[in-house]
């Protein structure tokens, strides 16, 4: 993706999440210069991981394969593992009209996806066999808003505004807007993109990013590089 392109993509999103009332916080706007500046009391931060995430998934199409996400918490493994402490994480993030993020799983986390505004969600739902891959033959068990739901091997799940569900390791999952776009909440255990995302197609998580301008705020996957 064209950094130019990145730039354009965190102000329309920006709009987009100020039109439902929700504000994101004072270090999402931070230019790269004042987060250098700040380096030494920003770990928090950066070693969370929070922070704009603009993905095409290495494919090179946003418009059709590619989600926007903004970490706003996260906690740590270390809390999680010993069951205590900051164990839960938040994102904001918007699924454009049929825009897929592709059919993946998670090995530690478990979230809950909610429509927070705009059009329908949508999202096509698999259990996992005992070797973790994708089971085409098995219905599949989910929670929608505290109710107990049973769909379909491969049933597509439609979500209002306001409508959630509860999605547990080894559920397999990918989603779009579905009739326009859509602004989503994800609460969830501590989030680990770097690990804990495993995709039906071997795809990368991340977008290569071809610095045609200067970046108007640092993704979370510019952190290493520009501030290490």
């Amino acid at each position: 993706m064209k950094r130019s392109t990145i730039n354009d993509i965190i102000l329309q999103a920006d709009d987009f999440i100020r039109s439902f009332g929700y504000v994101l916080p004072p270090f999402a706007y931070w230019s790269p210069e004042q987060m250098k500046a700040r380096r030494s009391d920003i770990e928090g931060i950066i070693s969370s991981r929070l922070g704009w995430d603009i993905t095409d998934y290495g494919a090179g199409d946003f418009e059709k394969l590619g989600l926007f996400l903004f970490t706003t918490r996260n906690g740590s493994l270390a809390d999680l593992k010993r069951g205590g402490g900051m164990c839960y994480a938040e994102k904001i993030m918007i699924s454009r009209h049929d825009q897929i993020s592709p059919m993946h799983r998670h090995i530690i986390k478990t979230e809950d996806i909610i429509n927070r505004g705009g059009a329908t969600l949508a999202i096509e739902m698999f259990e996992s066999d005992a070797a973790g891959n994708i089971d085409r033959n098995v219905p599949v068990p989910v929670t929608c808003d505290a109710v107990d739901r049973v769909l379909r091997p491969g049933e597509v799940l439609m979500l209002a505004p306001g409508e959630s569900v509860t999605l547990h390791p080894g559920n397999w999952h990918k989603f779009w807007g579905e009739g326009g776009d859509v602004l989503i909440g994800e609460v969830s255990t501590v989030n680990d993109d770097l690990t804990d995302n495993i995709f039906e197609q071997p795809i990368g998580r991340f977008a290569q990013i071809e610095e045609d301008v200067d970046p108007l705020h640092l993704l979370v996957s510019d952190y290493q590089t520009w501030l290490d």
